[in-house]
């Protein structure tokens, strides 16, 4: 198990050592780069995964990030050599540490203010699947294979959150079947399900995720971050209590330039330019 390694440099300057890292302008793109293995998951993407989104919610240029795979595959999951192996050999307090350390990952990107957009074609099995479904949006293809297949190694399906998230995107009873039986969902299910907001070909994928991406990080930022807050949030509130925590939500947001922004644009009959503040 490798120790934390914070992300202090502003993400446009943080150079990547186990996933590729890039920043242009105002969009943030990570891509899992193992294309001969199908982009498995090591100790040391996960964590450079998780401190990345870390950072991201200190960082004041990156409003919207992009999450991929090279090589035609997201994500084939956790490295059957580099972690499974060795998770056969630990004990209880190691293993705990290893799962607690993936669901950080996940943590962080919850936690980021920015929306994140995954771009999903081929193999997104496990580990990789749960990437995808932590991200705000997922743009897929039909030729895309998403697996929860933590039962088919003997697991539970209940890993980094998959029972708490799954079933808000595409229902109880179809996360049961995905986490209870582990089998593929194929791309054009996938969307009809509505784990994939959109269907595109292979050929278009990277253009329509960083289109989508690129529209909300020219959105209004702070309100854009209260949005993804408060979906986080009121899963576990009473109806009573979501409006009344929307209406201070709504109240804060009502004090930003980009508000006074979208008022004068409307007025002026104009597109509004949201600035981020």
């Amino acid at each position: 198990m490798i120790p934390a390694n914070p992300v202090t440099l502003p993400l446009a300057e943080y150079k990547a050592k186990h996933v590729r890292f890039e920043v242009a302008g105002k969009l943030a793109t990570l891509t899992l780069n193992r294309p001969d293995r199908k982009n498995p998951l090591t100790f040391e993407s996960y964590d450079e995964i998780a401190n990345i989104f870390r950072a991201a919610a200190r960082d004041t240029q990156v409003k919207a990030f992009v999450i991929t795979g090279a090589g035609g595959n997201f994500c084939s999951g956790g490295d059957v050599f580099e972690i499974i192996g060795p998770l056969v050999e630990m004990d209880t307090v190691g293993l705990l540490k290893f799962t607690r350390m993936t669901g950080e990952a996940v943590k962080a990107m919850r936690a980021a203010p920015q929306p994140i957009v995954a771009a999903i074609e081929g193999v997104c099995a496990g580990a990789g699947a749960i990437l995808a479904m932590a991200s705000d949006m997922r743009v897929g293809t039909a030729n895309a294979k998403i697996a929860f297949l933590f039962n088919r190694v003997g697991l539970a399906g209940c890993d980094m959150g998959a029972c708490a998230i799954l079933p808000r995107i595409v229902g109880h009873g179809r996360a049961s079947e995905l986490l209870y039986t582990g089998r593929v969902l194929g791309g054009e299910e996938a969307d009809r399900w509505g784990f994939f907001n959109s269907l595109v070909s292979p050929a278009d994928l990277p253009a329509r995720a960083t289109a989508l991406a690129v529209e909300l990080a020219d959105g209004p930022t702070f309100a854009n971050a209260m949005t993804k807050r408060m979906l986080e949030m009121e899963w576990a509130m009473s109806v009573e209590q979501a409006i009344e925590a929307e209406a201070v939500a709504q109240a804060l947001c009502m004090e930003t330039e980009d508000f006074r922004r979208a008022y004068r644009a409307f007025a002026a009959r104009q597109k509004p330019v949201f600035e981020g503040n």
